[in-house]
């Protein structure tokens, strides 16, 4: 039997990612996507729930990353989860879940870009969704 192991999220950067060499000259760019859920209470007040999700981006879309990306620009990631097990000095284990981007698409308006001096052209997978509602996101 088949099985799926796909992530889809749309939020915002909650700090500059932080950037790895591999000793293969593979870069790796670590960033956190914040997004929110909303929904009713029992009392029909509306409340929001925020979510941060530990994002891993490898090579070119490392360095676009690297290049592109700061605090509070908005996001398309896709990708797959993925379970590290890290082994302490103690002795215990440490399970790190993390979104293996696998596809990376810059939402924010090209205006922003503009601030860094980047032509759109530059920037990969670049798609213009500034009339998106991500109040309902």
């Amino acid at each position: 039997m088949r099985t799926i192991n796909k992530v889809i999220l749309i939020g915002n950067i909650t700090k500059d990612p932080f950037i790895k060499t591999t000793t293969a000259d593979k870069k790796i760019a670590t960033f956190t996507v914040a997004t929110n859920r909303y929904y009713k209470s029992a009392t029909w007040e509306s409340l929001s729930d925020a979510e941060y999700t530990n994002c891993v981006a490898w090579g070119p879309l490392a360095e676009r990353s690297e290049q592109f990306l700061t605090k509070g620009k908005l996001v398309y990631v896709e990708g797959h989860l993925k379970t590290r097990i890290i082994d302490r000095e103690d002795g215990t284990k440490l399970y790190k879940t993390e979104v293996v981007v696998d596809q990376l698409i810059f939402l924010s308006k090209r205006e922003d870009f503009a601030e860094i001096g980047a032509e759109t052209s530059e920037v990969a997978n670049f798609d213009d969704f500034s009339d998106l509602d991500t109040t309902k996101i």
